[in-house]
């Protein structure tokens, strides 16, 4: 949630940081806003809505200054308004502020500063920081980045901050806990810091992810500096970024989300490679090899996910349980730790997340942690808190997401948890050498199937036509095509905003197929496998209630043809692999029916890329 840019050194800022803005702007776009230092002025500029909103209200000022900060907004205390917009500025004008993250004991704390004689322009729990940070300059005589260290120490909560200040105009102070920051390195001292990689890649390879509860003095003169909330000096770690400019633009494409799913044959043929080779007959995830002897003996592996990643998670169960038959619980990370749950220590902890800055998914880690069980980690971003703090685990591999809602990394991690099911199996000696090898040769020929199903996108998007205007929809499901049914609906919603449902296709009859009108679209997942005739009788119930429906069948079939509305038909696979296929087509739709309807696509309403508060 929310986005942060900051720069200092010899260039303008505000380019720079508008720029950054822009390719932050899926973490959150209710307000935008900027600090600019000029000659010893500290200028806002602020503004509700996106990034654009902000460039209109800038046009044609004096917009200078080779110091600032800026801010993309998802909100969270307070409404979106020109007023809670960051960055914050303290009553005196010295200091201003960015944040992203939560100030849980906000309201004490300015209740404390009413009572002092502060007063408050907007909502934000982040100019109460502002102001505390103000207060302490006053009241200890000391700098602005001594006083941000100092209130630090009395806040609760989460966080990722910038300062900027007249009083010391060549550096930037920068601090974080729990929410993600990243500081670049350029060349004759300047620096630049944001909330991901992406603002900083067209000006440097060179970066330093801040730890918890450090603080980062960016000086254009003095360079680099990190200290602990505790004063004790530490050594930034210089890592190199591989993330490639080109990766992070629409490249031709209408939306983010179209290129990224035209984008999965090359994301899933670059999460196996060099990870399983069919002729050879072997798969390895270096990531988790040394934990793997304790995975097979343990009781149990808890998985534990948000959103998408919880319906990764579902396939998951299925497929390790089947295969390497280990015991599999799937938690969403968000109720995971407050319900007091049962983790011993012979237990394995597996969290997964695009972003692997999801709030809810450390809090979970660090309780599993606690307990003493093993923790590994399935993420897509290199250098983030969850690939920090667990013992082990896996990249996806599936490069930079921007659309809000998730396409590409959703299969990266189907892919990636179906390579851990085949050598958990393998080692364990549960899966036939015979049956091993031929799903090693299937999921080598995925990224060619997906392809497959790419080009039938005009038979999609016709489809789609159809069902623009419809107000509610039914996903079905069942076996490990069940949270792809749920994945789908989920697309349905977050894009379209049409309600929709998933439910495993038995369950219909127990209450959903109450809803079923003409009207209603109902989409099922009806391929080859042991499940098919049940399904088939599904569809015969909706059938008969006249619902519409739309399939997802073998390549081939004919009964499924003969009694649904639309069919869209994917290549044979074997029937643990199905829901690498059978998303795509749902994602097309989703798609779609989304522009049809004219939404906005990559950025919907009241969502974030990133959900990095609780």
């Amino acid at each position: 949630m929310c986005g942060i840019v900051a720069y200092i050194g010899q260039k303008e800022a505000y380019p720079i940081i508008v720029k950054g803005l822009k390719r932050l702007e899926y973490r959150g776009y209710d307000s935008a806003g900027v600090a600019l230092l000029h000659n010893g002025d500290l200028n806002l500029y602020k503004k509700q809505g996106k990034v654009a909103n902000l460039e209109e209200f800038t046009e044609g000022k004096n917009i200078l200054g080779n110091a600032g900060i800026g801010h993309t907004r998802w909100a969270t205390h307070g409404r979106p308004s020109d007023e809670n917009a960051h960055p914050h500025s303290s009553t005196n004008g010295d200091i201003a502020l960015i944040h992203n993250g939560i100030i849980e004991n906000y309201a004490s704390i300015k209740s404390e500063l009413k009572s002092k004689g502060y007063s408050f322009k907007s909502d934000t729990d982040t100019e109460v920081l502002t102001i505390l940070i103000e207060d302490i300059i006053n009241s200890e005589g000391v700098s602005p980045a001594e006083a941000l260290k100092f209130a630090l120490k009395q806040v609760i909560g989460a966080y990722a901050i910038v300062l900027l200040s007249k009083s010391n105009p060549d550096q930037l102070v920068a601090a974080r806990k729990s929410s993600p920051l990243v500081i670049g390195i350029g060349k004759e001292g300047d620096f630049y810091c944001a909330s991901d990689a992406t603002p900083i890649i067209e000006y440097t390879k060179k970066v330093v992810y801040l730890e918890d509860e450090e603080i980062a003095i960016l000086d254009r003169n003095a360079g680099l500096k990190l200290y602990s909330l505790d004063d004790v000096a530490k050594t930034p770690y210089i890592q190199k970024l591989a993330l490639k400019l080109e990766a992070i633009e629409k490249g031709g494409y209408d939306h983010f989300m179209l290129k990224e799913i035209h984008e999965q044959p090359r994301s899933i043929k670059d999460c196996v490679r060099g990870r399983l080779n069919a002729s050879e007959g072997w798969v390895s995830l270096g990531g988790i090899k040394d934990y793997e002897d304790k995975i097979i003996k343990a009781q149990r592996i808890i998985l534990i996910a948000c959103g998408t990643s919880w319906h990764a998670a579902l396939v998951a169960e299925y497929l390790i349980e089947d295969l390497a038959r280990i015991n599999v619980e799937v938690e969403y990370a968000s109720e995971f730790r407050y319900r007091n749950p049962i983790i011993n220590e012979n237990d394995i902890v597996i969290a997964i997340s695009q972003s692997g800055e999801t709030a809810d998914t450390l809090a979970a880690l660090e309780l599993a942690k606690s307990k003493g069980a093993t923790i590994l980690g399935i993420c897509n971003v290199v250098g983030s808190s969850i690939s920090r703090i667990t013992d082990a685990g896996s990249y996806t591999h599936a490069g930079p997401e921007i659309g809000v809602a998730s396409t590409k990394a959703f299969t990266a991690q189907v892919t990636v948890l179906s390579l851990m099911a085949l050598s958990l199996a393998k080692k364990k000696g549960t899966i036939s050498d015979s049956k091993f090898r031929v799903m090693l040769t299937e999921l080598e020929a995925i990224p060619q199937k997906v392809q497959q199903i790419l080009d039938k996108n005009d038979e999609i998007k016709f489809i789609s036509e159809q069902y623009k205007d419809a107000s509610n929809a039914l996903y079905l499901g069942r076996g490990n095509s069940f949270p792809v049914a749920l994945e789908g609906a989920l697309k349905l919603k977050e894009i379209s905003y049409i309600h929709a449902e998933g439910y495993p296709a038995a369950e219909m009859k127990h209450g959903p197929i109450a809803l079923i009108t003409e009207e209603m679209p109902v989409f099922v997942i009806a391929t080859q496998g042991p499940s098919y005739e049940k399904v088939v009788s599904n569809i015969q119930e909706v059938s008969a209630r006249k619902g519409k429906i739309i399939a997802i069948v073998t390549e081939g079939d004919k009964v499924v043809r003969n009694i649904a509305d639309h069919v869209i038909e994917i290549p044979e696979v074997n029937e643990h692999l199905v829901p690498l296929l059978a998303t795509i087509p749902f994602q097309l739709l989703s798609y779609h029916i989304a522009v049809m309807r004219d939404c906005n696509v990559d950025q919907p309403r009241n969502l974030a890329k990133s959900v990095t508060v609780e």
